[in-house]
């Protein structure tokens, strides 16, 4: 095990270590309309979906978002959106599924400040907070979304639990995220502990392969000109370029990358 990875598998230093990273990130990203930092998804044959010219760039990372968020019928519901990045999946399902309000939470501060020039709309908006901590009273909620946010938090368990306490009854937790082959069995532990229900789940490790495959020169041609170089390798991880950790985890089964539908009864 790297000395990297070392660091990453204590909590607290983990939460520092992206407390730090993702304001650099959106601080390096300024002004290149990066607005979306998660994986991406295609199907075989392609999903399809129908965008405008200005989203199709964002196309494969859109279809992540759509194959969590489209899990239940959004319209009309109350929704809270956990570690929402850039807002770019904030604002596309809030602009195309209609919910009665979404709101996308961030612990980056530099994040959300520029979630809230970006993305203006009735029914979005944006505040800074903690996973661990949802800024939420107990049973407010028809949803809560996750994509690809929760191998950061310290404590998967404990994040579990807010989601399950600012849930309306009948209300759902739409989910996916990644582990490694270490980290597997207390994941799994965790989410059969948790008190919600499991309405489906898929193994989509193909769809995010093709999408990172889909999204990888882009990639590239960012992080080669927002990026310091001895930040590339790490740049290329996060992306997760043909050839970094995370594709090559991912492509030889030791990477496992799935989605969740959740009800609170």
């Amino acid at each position: 095990m790297s000395l990297l990875e070392r660091l990453f598998s204590v909590p607290p230093i983990r939460k520092a270590i992206w407390r730090l990273w993702y304001p650099f990130l959106t601080r390096r990203l300024r002004g290149q309309d990066v607005l979306f930092l998660n994986y991406a998804f295609e199907t075989d044959p392609p999903v399809g979906l129908t965008l405008e010219p200005a989203d199709e760039p964002n196309r494969a990372c859109i279809q992540l978002y759509h194959h969590v968020a489209s899990q239940i019928e959004l319209t009309g519901k109350e929704v809270l959106e956990v570690s929402c990045g850039h807002g770019g999946g904030a604002a596309w399902i809030t602009k195309t599924l209609n919910p009665k309000s979404y709101t996308g939470l961030d612990l980056n501060p530099a994040g959300i400040r520029f979630c809230s020039r970006q993305h203006q709309m009735p029914a979005l908006s944006f505040r800074q907070g903690d996973a661990q901590a949802l800024p939420c009273a107990d049973g407010s909620l028809d949803a809560v979304i996750s994509v690809e946010a929760s191998h950061c938090y310290p404590d998967f368990a404990g994040f579990l639990s807010e989601v399950k306490r600012v849930l309306r009854p009948g209300g759902h937790f739409l989910y996916a995220d990644f582990r490694f082959s270490g980290d597997i069995a207390a994941w799994e532990f965790a989410i059969a502990a948790c008190g919600l229900e499991v309405k489906q789940t898929r193994d989509i490790r193909e769809e995010v392969l093709r999408g990172m495959e889909t999204n990888a020169a882009r990639s590239e041609a960012l992080i080669c000109q927002r990026l310091p170089g001895f930040l590339h390798s790490l740049g290329r991880d996060f992306a997760g370029l043909p050839g970094s950790r995370v594709y090559e985890a991912l492509k030889a089964h030791e990477l496992s990358y799935r989605s969740w539908c959740f009800l609170k009864a």
